[in-house]
C-alpha cells in the first residue's frame, strides 16, 4: 500500500511516510485506498497482538517491512485494553481503558508501535558514513511525551527531541517527558502546545534543517501512530458486535485529534463503530466547527485536561478529507466541549458512583455521556467513555477532589524514581537547531 498527502502530491512507500512524518508539501500522509472489512473477516476475542496483525495486514501489503509484522505487533501490543462495564449505569456503559502501557497512557500504543517501526526502518537501511542519527522530534500534547520517549529510550541509532510547552503540563507528566537522558533530549518552551507544534513543523518544512538532522516525527501526526490506535476501536467493536449484536458507540476525549480519527478511520474501514462522539474542553475549536462550520483555530486555553489544550487540532486536516467538511462532518461526528468546572464535578461524582478515580480527560467523557446526550441517546444504547490516562498522573488535581490518593501503577512508580533532565528554551525553532 502506498500513502499519499492529504494535499495531493505523489504516493510514497509505507516506511518513506512513517519516516518523514509529514509529507514535503505540508500535509498529512494518509493511504492511497483504505481497505474494508467484511463481517468475519477479522477474529473475534483474539489477543490484541493478533488482531493487530491481521487488521494492519493491508498497510503493509509491498513492504520490506510486511513479513515483520507479526512481530512488530507482538512487541507493541504487549499489554491489554481491557473493555469494563461500569456500574450504577442507567443504560449499557462501559470504560475502554487505555492506560495499562509503561506509561500509563492510550499514547503507549502508538508510541510502542512506531518506535518498533522506525527501529526496523533504520535497521534496514545501509548505514552512511558520518550519517545523523535518526532524530524524532515531536512536541507532545501531554502523555505523548512520556510514552514516545519510553519506546525509544536507547534505542540504536536514534535520537529524540521532545518540545513541551514549560508550566502547561501536569508535574507528573513532565517528569515523564524529562526523567531520560541518553538519546532522548526534552527542551521546555515558552510558549503554549502550539508553539511547541509550530517549531516542530517549521523544522520539517526547512529541506536542509530536515535532511542535515535526519529528522523524523512522532506525533499523532504521524501515520505510524494513527495505525495502532486504530486497532483498540476495531477489536471492541467486533467484539461487541459478536456478543451483543451492537458495535461500539464511542465517547473520544480528544485535543489534537489523532485518538478521535484512528476512531474515525475504523469506522470508514468497516467496521462496526455505530456513533463517534468527541469530547473536548474548554478549547472549542472542533464543536464551533461542525456548529457553524468556519474553521478558526486560535491560541490555546490551559485546562485542567491538558493533554487536550489545543487550539488548531492538526489531525482536523485528516478528517476532512476522509469524510469532508463540517456539512458531511455532523452527520458522521458530534463534539462537545466541557469546562474546568464540569471536569471536577464529574470526577468527583464518578468517584462517589463509581469508587474509581479517573483522570481529568477521561471525566470530560464521562461529563458528556451523563450531562450532554440526551435520554433518547443513551436509552437501549452500548455506550464506551475511552479512558485515556490513569488518575495517578494527576494526582495534583484528583487526590483533592475525592480526598485520597490514587494508588501509582507499578511501572510508573518506577519513572518517578528517576532524576530529570532538560533544558528551557524560548519559541524559536532555531533554538532547536542550536541544540541539536
Amino acid at each position: 500500500m502506498q500513502f499519499v498527502s492529504t494535499r495531493g502530491g505523489q504516493p510514497v512507500a509505507l516506511e518513506q511516510a512513517i519516516m518523514a512524518g509529514t509529507a514535503p508539501d505540508g500535509g498529512l500522509y494518509v493511504p492511497t485506498e483504505l481497505p474494508t472489512f467484511k463481517a468475519g473477516e477479522l477474529p473475534v476475542n483474539a489477543p490484541i497482538n493478533e488482531f493487530a496483525a491481521r487488521l494492519l495486514q493491508p498497510f503493509f501489503a509491498g513492504s520490506a517491512l510486511a513479513a515483520e509484522l507479526d512481530s512488530i505487533c507482538t512487541e507493541a501490543f504487549n499489554f491489554p485494553a481491557p473493555l469494563r462495564g461500569v456500574q450504577n449505569a442507567p443504560d449499557a456503559l462501559s470504560v475502554l481503558e487505555l492506560f495499562h502501557g509503561p506509561t500509563a497512557a492510550f499514547k503507549d500504543f502508538g508510541a510502542r508501535f512506531l518506535a518498533t517501526t522506525m527501529s526496523r526502518i533504520i535497521q534496514r537501511r545501509a548505514p552512511q558514513p558520518d550519517a545523523a542519527p535518526a532524530t524524532i522530534v515531536f512536541a507532545p500534547s501531554g502523555d505523548t511525551g512520556g510514552a514516545v520517549a519510553a519506546a525509544c529510550h536507547r534505542q540504536p541509532g536514534t535520537r529524540v527531541v521532545v518540545l513541551f510547552p514549560d508550566g502547561r503540563v501536569s508535574p507528573r507528566q513532565q517528569h515523564q517527558l524529562t526523567c531520560w537522558g541518553d538519546n532522548i533530549i526534552s527542551l521546555a518552551v515558552k510558549g503554549e502546545f502550539d508553539d511547541c507544534q509550530r517549531i516542530a513543523k517549521e523544522l520539517f518544512a526547512d529541506p536542509d534543517i530536515s535532511a542535515r538532522f535526519n529528522l523524523c516525527s512522532a506525533n499523532s501526526i504521524n501515520v505510524g501512530r494513527l495505525l495502532p490506535q486504530s486497532v483498540y476501536y476495531a477489536k471492541t467493536s467486533t467484539d461487541l458486535q459478536h456478543e451483543r449484536g451492537e458495535g461500539g458507540r464511542y465517547i473520544v476525549p480528544t485535543g489534537n485529534l489523532g485518538n478521535a480519527f484512528a476512531c474515525a478511520w475504523a469506522k470508514s474501514m468497516g467496521l462496526p463503530v455505530e456513533e463517534l462522539v468527541l469530547a473536548t474542553n474548554a478549547n472549542t475549536t472542533i464543536p464551533e466547527y461542525l456548529d457553524s462550520g468556519e474553521w478558526t483555530p486560535r491560541s490555546s486555553i490551559a485546562t485542567l485536561a491538558s493533554a487536550m489544550d489545543v487550539g488548531n487540532p492538526s489531525n482536523m486536516e485528516r478528517l476532512r478529507n476522509l469524510w469532508g467538511e463540517a456539512a458531511e462532518l455532523r452527520s458522521r461526528v458530534r463534539a462537545f466541549s466541557v469546562t474546568d468546572a464540569q471536569i471536577r464535578a464529574q470526577i468527583v461524582a464518578e468517584f462517589e458512583r463509581q469508587g474509581i478515580a479517573w483522570c481529568p480527560h477521561t471525566a470530560t467523557g464521562f461529563q458528556v455521556y451523563r450531562q450532554q446526550l440526551d435520554d433518547a441517546d443513551r436509552r437501549g444504547r452500548h455506550w464506551i467513555v475511552v479512558a485515556t490516562a490513569h488518575a495517578a498522573k494527576f494526582d495534583e488535581i484528583v487526590e483533592p477532589l475525592i480526598g485520597e490518593q490514587v494508588a501509582v501503577p507499578d511501572e510508573l512508580a518506577k519513572l518517578l524514581e528517576w532524576p530529570a533532565q532538560f533544558e528551557t528554551i524560548e519559541a524559536d525553532a532555531a533554538q532547536v537547531v542550536a541544540r541539536l
